[in-house]
């Protein structure tokens, strides 16, 4: 979802973002104070019973609860069963559980190869401390991190508990290849539930469901739960609205920075490479195991190990597209997550708020040796000085990219669930950008309003590790954004609508009038009304700016492939075919040639 000139994953930029501020900054991320137990907290759920703790005498925190029986053996790629109901204590692990996946910033955790453990489908909570008392509104979050990375414990919601009065469960689920695989080993011997491609999809709903039957313990109203979550937390938010197997777990909906690119079966599957823009297919991936191609078995494949199989699923290479959420017919209908929001038939009619922030692809560009240069100012001493290459070309590709994540990922999907009927509907912009600029990295500039960079104002604690402090400063902006985001979110979750803004009135969104919440400190609050889709964009692409030929045509190829579904025919057809003779992905391995070739690689440091 966030192909750029020269491909780089949010994990890698993270990652190098963090060795370039090491010297100079701490590791403050979403680090807590020591948690201790809370008298008379115990829980007795039908996962067992849950010991409270705390580290804020406003709430109370419960850690590591098992939501379904762990997926491992035979139970990998099969829906998830039921635990067995227990009356046993729940001993949270010394370390966060994180479902497997490769190292990164995402999970927070250094190591040289697969971490996590398949045994991951748990959840936390936080309440109100007199959860006993009374009862709160829910808001269950789903992490980003391309349904490919990410744990619950990288989130702390204390704040949001306390502030806005509501109980907040996070949780894990299962990612890459592990928790979306379609194969004929798998399906072919598979019943039910388990003949589906989306496993992952499926431990979510499984969540909410545990959610449905013992929220209730903890403060949580049953009919009042709100699902949210960022890009790949997002994109799940709209395969659950998608979803028939959705209906009546939730009431609310929020969507930050989502998506709904999805593939078909026959796509993930990428027999001998049928679909050339496609990677990482369970076909290249068996291949690639060095199992057979046909009359393959589900015990064989299931007893390939986690680190083998993770290990492998990785080393192949990712050009562009790597199938994860399928449209199986099963779980997300066969017409694929974009199609069904506008299907009467998928409609859950409940308000949807959903949003992107302004600049979106900084994040990936960020670091792009094609965009910025480091210099170095310390014979080594200190990392390289980062500054833009040229202002006018990186400002263009950010806003024409990030307006596309708008125009697909928010606006599309908005009018798709007005035309299934959903009337209570909003829409957001984040602009933020007042970040603490470092001498040697002026974020404002470079990164500004990034992708993820709203989820701090949400959750009232700094990301981005070690950078945090300068993403999310503590400053008098920093703490009116965090109070006007929380406001918003807070008051969807109790009465399904945002309120106003700084005393701006958030009207609803609608095909006639799309009116967007431009959020921001001070006096920027507003609301624009512009209508935001591909073709306009794609004529805004046409016009003359700053970028060459060549950038031009990668530009449009990036807009076109991201979000949604890919559309690759509408490459070459662009702009009276003016970029039908230029291959963009052998254009891109050109450019990241040059750079390993002149620096020694593509990305800063």
């Amino acid at each position: 979802m966030k192909d750029s000139i020269v491909t780089s994953t949010s994990a890698a930029f993270r990652i190098k973002l963090m060795a370039v501020l090491s010297i100079v900054v701490f590791l403050i991320g979403c680090s807590m104070p020591p948690l201790k137990p809370v008298p008379n907290s115990e829980v007795a759920t039908e996962s067992g019973i849950a010991q409270g703790v705390t580290s804020d005498a406003r709430v109370v925190r419960w850690l590591d609860i098992p939501y379904a029986q762990a997926p491992v053996g035979d139970g990998r790629w099969r829906a998830p069963r039921a635990l067995e109901p227990t009356r046993e204590l729940i001993q949270p692990q010394a370390n966060d559980i994180l479902c497997p996946q490769m190292p990164s910033e995402t999970s927070g955790i250094d190591a040289d190869g697969p971490i996590g453990q398949e045994d991951c489908l748990y959840l936390d909570i936080v309440a109100p401390a007199d959860y006993r008392e009374r009862s709160y509104p829910v808001m269950f979050w789903i992490h980003g991190g391309g349904n490919t990375s990410g744990r619950k414990g990288t989130y702390d919601f204390t704040e949001l508990a306390a502030r806005e009065e509501v109980v907040v469960v996070t949780i894990n689920y299962r990612l890459g290849p592990l928790g979306w695989m379609t194969h004929e080993a798998i399906q072919a011997a598979a019943e039910g539930l388990d003949k589906t491609s989306n496993f992952g999809t499926l431990d979510i709903i499984s969540a909410l469901e545990w959610t449905q039957r013992n929220i209730s313990l903890f403060g949580g109203q049953t009919s009042n739960v709100t699902v949210f979550g960022e890009s790949a937390g997002g994109h799940n938010v709209y395969a659950l609205l998608a979803s028939p197997l959705g209906e009546g777990l939730f009431h609310k909906a929020i969507a930050q920075s989502g998506y709904t690119a999805d593939v078909t079966p026959r796509q993930a599957i990428n027999y001998a490479r049928e679909f050339m823009h496609i990677d990482r297919g369970s076909w290249e991936l068996t291949k690639a195991l060095g199992l057979p191609e046909s009359g393959l078995d589900a015990q064989a494949l299931k007893a390939v190990s986690m680190t083998d199989l993770i290990t492998t699923y990785y080393a192949l290479e990712k050009d562009h597209l790597a199938p994860l959420t399928t449209a199986d017919g099963i779980v997300i209908p066969a017409e694929g997550i974009a199609a069904a929001l506008a299907s009467e038939r998928s409609a859950k009619r409940v308000p949807v708020l959903s949003g992107s922030n302004r600049d979106e692809v900084s994040l990936w560009l960020g670091l792009n040796r094609y965009f910025v240069e480091g210099n170095d100012v310390s014979l080594g001493l200190l990392p390289p000085k980062m500054t833009i290459r040229d202002a006018a070309v990186y400002n263009h590709w950010v806003s024409i990219r990030s307006q596309g994540w708008k125009a697909r990922g928010v606006d599309s999907p908005l009018r798709a669930l007005e035309a299934a009927g959903y009337t209570d509907l909003y829409a957001y912009r984040f602009d933020w950008d007042e970040q603490a600029d470092n001498w040697l990295f002026p974020f404002s500039k470079i990164l500004g309003a990034a992708h993820g960079a709203e989820i701090a104002f949400v959750m009232g604690s700094p990301m981005y590790g070690s950078i945090g402090d300068y993403m999310y400063p503590d400053t008098e902006s920093a703490a009116e954004m965090t109070s006007r985001m929380m406001g918003a979110w807070g008051k969807f979750a109790h009465e399904g609508n945002p309120g106003a803004v700084a005393g701006t009135p958030w009207p609803p969104f609608s095909s006639q009038a799309p009116h967007t919440m431009v959020l921001d400190s001070g006096d920027s609050v507003r609301i624009e009304a512009k209508e935001l889709t591909l073709e306009r964009l794609l004529k805004t692409a046409s016009a003359p700016s700053p970028l060459s030929a060549v950038e031009r045509c990668l530009l449009t190829w990036e807009l076109l492939i991201n979000i949604g579904r890919p559309e690759y025919s509408e490459y070459a057809r662009w702009n009276e075919g003016e970029c039908a003779a230029l291959d963009p992905r052998q254009e891109k391995r050109k450019i990241q040639a040059s750079l390993v070739s002149e620096y020694g690689s593509a990305t800063l440091p």
